[in-house]
């Protein structure tokens, strides 16, 4: 049981972070105004407002409107008053990079790491993530936390991760927490990227409007993140919104998460670009896509967007028929969520109207209609770092969450 004094400590650390968020979700706001929402006296408040601003949270600026006495002073949150470090891990690159406490970035780096082995990658992570932070110019002890998404399954519990197919087999229960606490000494956030990106999507994004959005990441894998009644969606082991493992073809192309016609094994990039390049020889020699092939002997995803821009033919066909098919799994989570939102990120969102046109057609034939006339369907405006934007989003939040211990309550 804790003493008197331990209790009293314990509240007042409590109150000074209930001011600071107070102040970070309705900047400019006034002494009194506080005073008012926490139910504080002027003399609790003067206090904390001090300590918050000596530390460096807080500021003064400016004089708000008077009601009939003195012009009461506002104070707004400082963003630079710390800063979190982002990393969004994939197979052969990774992003890392600062942002301030309000998500803005100060540096990123996309570097051509390679993760395919967990023990390899990390001990070349971990340098590269210092070497990133020492290049920013901010000091050590300003770097407040950090967050790290991974393309598997993480258990919510022990932040295992179970598996990352899209990583490699090597990928299997893997205690990443115990090896941020290791390395990482700053209080660290773990999640899947698609979740992530859900998060950023929802605090950052177009899902600002809304509590009940999907996010789906059309990348090297076919990920979701759902938030419903603004909470993000887990399931029991946080394993919820394995959207590309959806099975459409009985017995369909193999998968790497070990089933058979997976919407994954057919319009992941990955998937994608196999299917072009093993199609592009029987196709007409004008094809732009097909010269490009003849050139260089294969082609990649940003020659499949490229020429589709420009009216390719066979590039275009690809593109819609993905948006077709993926389509389908959208109508599956329309109807399984009934989200505000749909939001679609990844690098195959980058093909804009040509895939998101049948992927709506696709919709409409395949979801109920009510749902369909109350959900948009867009693609996202964070773009392919959507997953690093989603990892600071996590540390931030979870730095000033009173039930993960908070920033002021150590």
């Amino acid at each position: 049981m804790l003493s008197p004094a331990r209790n009293l400590e314990s509240l007042k650390k409590l109150n000074r972070l209930n001011v600071l968020n107070i102040v970070r979700e309705q900047s400019p706001i006034s002494r009194q105004e506080l005073c008012g929402v926490t139910r504080l006296t002027p003399a609790a408040m003067t206090g904390i407002v001090r300590e918050l601003t000596d530390q460096g949270y807080l500021e003064e600026m400016g004089l708000g409107e008077s009601n009939g006495g003195r012009r009461p002073v506002k104070l707004r949150f400082r963003p630079d008053a710390g800063y979190v470090v982002g990393v969004e891990i994939a197979r052969q690159k990774t992003v890392i990079g600062l942002t301030d406490l309000q998500s803005r970035p100060v540096l990123t780096r996309e570097l051509p790491l390679d993760m395919s082995d967990p023990l390899t990658g990390w001990a070349e992570l971990m340098p590269a993530m210092r070497r990133i932070v020492t290049e920013t110019g901010i000091r050590e002890e300003k770097v407040l936390g950090a967050g790290f998404v991974f393309p598997g399954l993480i258990d919510k519990h022990t932040k295992v991760l179970k598996r990352a197919p899209n990583l490699g087999g090597a990928w299997r229960d893997l205690p990443v927490n115990e090896w941020l606490e290791r390395d990482v000494h700053v209080p660290v956030f773990i999640e899947n990227n698609s979740n992530a990106a859900a998060l950023a999507e929802y605090v950052l994004g177009q899902g600002k409007e809304t509590k009940d959005l999907a996010y789906i990441n059309l990348g090297e894998g076919l990920g979701s993140g759902i938030i419903l009644g603004g909470r993000l969606v887990l399931g029991s082991s946080g394993y919820a919104g394995e959207f590309g493992h959806l099975v459409l073809i009985e017995d369909g192309p193999l998968c790497n998460c070990g089933n058979k016609g997976c919407l994954e094994s057919m319009y992941a990039v990955p998937a994608l670009v196999r299917k072009v390049n093993n199609e592009l020889p029987l196709c007409q020699d004008d094809d732009p896509l097909k010269k490009l092939f003849l050139a260089q002997g294969e082609v990649g995803i940003t020659d499949v967007l490229s020429t589709a821009r420009r009216g390719g033919p066979y590039s275009r066909q690809v593109i819609e028929q993905a948006g077709r098919y993926i389509g389908l799994g959208v109508a599956n989570l329309i109807n399984f969520y009934n989200p505000a939102l749909v939001s679609l990120g990844g690098i195959l969102s980058e093909a804009g109207d040509l895939l998101l046109e049948p992927l709506i057609e696709a919709v409409g034939h395949h979801a109920f209609p009510e749902m369909v006339r109350s959900t948009k369907i867009q693609i996202s405006g964070l773009g392919k770092e959507a997953g690093f934007y989603g990892a600071c989003v996590g540390a931030i939040e979870q730095l000033f969450d009173p039930e993960k211990g908070g920033i002021l309550l150590v």
